[in-house]
């Protein structure tokens, strides 16, 4: 595996990187080399228009956690005609 070393982050990019990691659950290193694929038009990631964050939450709600969400959810599909006219 080759090593590279980059100098001169600015603080801007250097926050940017840290959050990337910490949302993400992933090493700097990895967050950083995911940004230079990305950049290279190397990862398919860099396409992803809805986002990434919820993806550690993927597979693991309970049939009962499923259903409790729903009821409180379910009032944010009732149409309120009267808005509309």
């Amino acid at each position: 595996m080759n090593q590279l070393t980059i100098r001169g982050f600015d603080d801007e990019l250097a926050t940017y990187i840290r959050d990337l990691a910490r949302r993400d659950g992933i090493s700097l290193n990895r967050a950083v080399m995911r940004l230079i694929r990305r950049g290279a038009s190397l990862d398919q990631a860099g396409t992803d228009v809805v986002g990434s964050s919820l993806d550690h939450l993927m597979g693991t709600w309970s049939t009962e956690d499923a259903d409790r969400i729903d009821r409180a959810l379910e009032h944010f599909s009732r149409i309120d005609e009267a808005m509309w006219k």
